[in-house]
């Protein structure tokens, strides 16, 4: 999960295969490989209403005070911020709407159990950045859902791209937005927010992914119809892949340096967020060695090509190992 993207849970949803009238391997495209615009359009707004049904969902626009402040609270909820440091605000949510940005609230009933808000890049680029998005019910779709709809609203308004930022140490947020949606890793970002002095963030640095996500391209039209595919670091170090960023045994970061002309694997711990209550010391070594892991390889250009379930993430760090 933009300021803090929170997608909390392994949002583990597939749409029905008998469901999948038209496949996205079936769509006319365009020469450079994208989808075409229409069938895009249409695609995106079928499996984005699979998704919110099948969560039972309701996922709706937020235009009114009471909605936003709904929003706000689940926000706040989420993250139980610091009171300066709110991840948003009944004022800048009516602004941005107002001014045609995205806000959206995911509704399970009458209860708000997740919401969205997005903004609008620079003009001439088609895209959407995401700014926040939360869920209190993980793990039951709604994050999920809620993405699906922000790509339909985006793909609607001839948006195609949209990006947001996350914590890279936090495992299921990697898996959801590398793999569950087929977002690439564009840019490391250290220490990009300062100090948000939260419940999920600690009182550490707030390093952050950059992601952007493609909406038409075929791969991510795939993800969206569930047919995701995830990277495999035991097939990965069968090809040849160097182990870059690992666990010790006491559970602490071992980082080896990085190779020259192969894939490496860069591994995050289990549950980052809860090391940041009972061992800081060690969440903060974990933020410094993904740092020296990725940024400076990341700034080279090298590409994060996958992400292993398990926690590893694939890189490859020539030309030749896409």
């Amino acid at each position: 999960m933009h300021r803090r993207h929170q997608v909390t849970g392994r949002d583990q949803h597939r749409l029905p295969a008998d469901r999948r009238e038209v496949s996205a391997l079936r769509l006319a495209r365009y020469p450079e490989g994208r989808l075409s615009v229409r069938l895009v359009v249409a695609e995106a707004e079928r499996v984005a209403e699979l998704a919110a049904s099948a969560a039972g969902l309701r996922i709706t626009e937020l235009t009114g005070l009471a909605e936003f402040e709904a929003a706000c609270r689940l926000f706040d909820e989420v993250w139980q911020p610091d009171p300066a440091s709110r991840p948003m605000t009944v004022e800048l949510l009516r602004a941005l709407t107002k001014a045609g940005s995205y806000a959206a609230g995911a509704y399970r009933g009458e209860l708000l159990v997740g919401a969205s808000v997005a903004f609008f890049g620079p003009p001439a680029e088609a895209t959407l950045h995401s700014h926040v998005t939360g869920v209190h019910d993980a793990g039951r779709g709604t994050g999920y859902a809620l993405k699906l709809h922000q790509r339909a609203w985006a793909l609607r308004r001839d948006v195609t791209e949209i990006a947001w930022t996350y914590d890279p140490l936090i495992r299921r947020n990697a898996y959801f937005n590398l793999v569950k949606l087929g977002a690439r890793a564009a840019e490391y970002l250290p220490n990009f927010y300062g100090g948000m002095h939260d419940a999920i963030n600690g009182d550490g640095d707030t390093d952050r992914l950059l992601v952007r996500w493609d909406l038409r391209s075929p791969d991510v039209a795939d993800a969206c119809a569930g047919k995701v595919s995830a990277a495999s670091a035991t097939a990965e170090q069968a090809r040849g892949a160097v182990t870059v960023l690992s666990a010790a045994a006491d559970g602490r970061p071992l980082l080896a340096a990085a190779p020259v002309g192969s894939a490496a694997l860069v591994a995050v711990p289990p549950d980052v967020e809860g090391m940041r209550t009972t061992d800081p010391a060690g969440a903060s070594a974990w933020r410094a060695a993904l740092r020296d892991a990725l940024a400076p390889a990341m700034a080279a250009g090298a590409r994060i090509t996958g992400f292993d379930r398990d926690g590893w993430y694939v890189m490859a760090t020539t030309q030749e190992d896409s």
